[in-house]
């Protein structure tokens, strides 16, 4: 049974033998199940054109969310529901979306359509994260024609219904998932584990150290979309229940490192309510409803947006070998560029992000060409004490200056102990090109990016005296 992925797909119940585990659910969904009303148009969780919903349990039912299915990898479906644009219409009556969607013009060439239909079908039946205002939850899903008037028209028709009521019973499993694939043709042989509890993924770790973690696949999928990589062995956390806590305390929060984006952005933004206003654009609905914190800190990218905050926040982070753990702060997980300090079989557990002590000021800003779910350029944490206008305390850290995320410990030591004033802030600003030698790249310049962590240290200094100051690309120029 353990080599057999279940799902209901409109409530039946769907078995699949001898599949590849990287196959994509959009590529199921389009060739064996022939639902083509789901698109691919970028293979990269982007573009939204491949939105579905997948059901969960979660509290006393199924918790519904929109995914991009182009990214999904079809065992972790597995003891889950699942719904596609073809399973809204009624004996071939249209869902109120969709006749909403034909009303009102809100579909042109048609190819984004039906991503659209049921990102807004999430928002009908409270599906994770659809409760945020429209231009938020339509953020994932790109239109080139309407010009998007139409689309928010409708969105903002929408009206709540039920949730589908569904029995996850027929296909959940209390055994680990294991999936052996042989691809004869091409000589690759793949193993795919869904442990379920931490000592089971701790043991699969430690006999298969060089195995690849999934969490959410918003990273991992494009590797295998874009980068074609040969992953002979993928464990998927998605099912562990202890990696999915959340655990808030006097001292602060800890985060279990298979929670995702939508599921923390309540609790982080009781503690650092600027953190949760980033978190809401570096992803759209279906990837916050996909990612993971922890999966975003293991994957070690300089430009992943949790990092910097993190840091400037104190964080520190639980990492579990076998049976062994140990705590490890943030800023020194991340040794160079593509490297962590983490030990062969070793993996991340949760993250502890304490909580601010009162009176201390917290910003963080990211500067990306896009507003919404775009890689940063820039992305910067601040976290500073001052008192008797005096700064006494400063942790600063940047994403994309540097080959990690980085402390910019130079322009902390040009802040403590010095009058919090614009002259300060002119050779802490100065300060930060010893921090940093940024490159330049497809997403910014080395001299835009010294220029704009800059304007966003004098940020801060402008904000604590009552000065408004976006941080936008044009404002980065000074």
């Amino acid at each position: 049974m353990g080599a057999v992925i279940r799902f209901l797909l409109d409530g039946e119940v769907q078995e699949v033998r001898g599949a590849n585990p990287t196959t994509t659910l959009l590529e199921h969904l389009r060739g064996p199940l022939g639902r083509t009303g789901s698109k691919e148009g970028c293979a990269e969780g982007d573009c939204g054109s491949c939105t579905v919903l997948v059901g969960e349990a979660g509290g006393e039912g199924v918790t519904w969310r929109a995914v991009n299915s182009c990214i999904q990898f079809l065992p972790m479906l597995h003891g889950k529901a699942l719904m596609t644009v073809e399973s809204l219409a009624q004996d071939k009556t249209p869902h109120p979306v969709q006749q909403a969607m034909i009303d009102k013009h809100g579909s042109q060439c048609g190819f984004c359509t039906p991503g659209i239909v049921m990102s807004l079908y999430g928002r009908a039946v409270g599906a994770k994260g659809a409760d945020a205002p429209v231009a938020e939850v339509l953020a994932g899903n790109l239109c080139r024609c309407t010009g998007y008037g139409p689309i928010i028209e409708v969105a903002q028709g929408v009206q709540a219904e039920a949730p589908p009521k569904v029995d996850l019973a027929a296909v959940s499993d209390d055994m680990p998932l294991s999936i052996s694939f042989e691809d004869e043709i091409h000589g690759v042989t793949q193993t795919w584990l869904t442990p379920r509890t931490t000592d089971e993924l701790a043991q699969a770790l430690l006999a298969q150290p060089d195995s690849t973690i999934v969490a959410g696949a918003t990273d991992v999928g494009l590797w295998v979309t874009k980068q074609r990589r040969a992953m002979p062995a993928l464990i998927s956390i998605s099912e562990i229940a202890e990696l999915k806590t959340l655990e808030e305390t006097s001292a602060g929060l800890r985060v279990g490192a298979g929670v995702r984006y939508v599921d923390a952005i309540g609790a982080v933004g009781k503690l650092y309510p600027d953190l949760a206003v980033m978190m809401r654009r570096l992803g759209s609905t279906q990837v916050r409803n996909s990612g993971t914190i922890g999966g975003n800190i293991a994957n070690g990218s300089p430009i992943g947006d949790m990092p910097p905050a993190l840091i400037a926040a104190g964080a520190t982070l639980i990492l579990r070998r076998g049976d062994e753990r140990r705590e490890l702060a943030l800023e020194d997980f991340f040794l160079a560029y593509g490297q962590q300090d983490r030990r062969p079989g070793e993996f991340v557990e949760a993250v502890f992000a304490p909580r601010l002590e009162a009176g201390r000021l917290f910003k963080v800003f990211k500067l990306s060409k896009r507003f919404d779910q775009d890689i940063s350029a820039v992305c910067g944490a601040f976290s500073l004490a001052v008192d008797g206008g005096v700064v006494t305390d400063a942790r600063i850290a940047f994403g994309g200056m540097a080959g990690t995320p980085k402390r910019a410990k130079a322009c902390e030591a040009a802040l403590i102990g010095r009058p919090w004033t614009e002259a300060t802030i002119e050779a802490a600003m100065t300060a930060l090109d010893t921090d940093y030698a940024p490159m330049s790249d497809m997403r910014a310049s080395a001299a835009y990016r010294a220029l704009a962590a800059r304007n966003m240290l004098r940020k801060v200094f402008l904000e604590t005296q009552g000065v408004e100051a976006r941080v936008t690309p044009e404002s980065a120029h000074g």
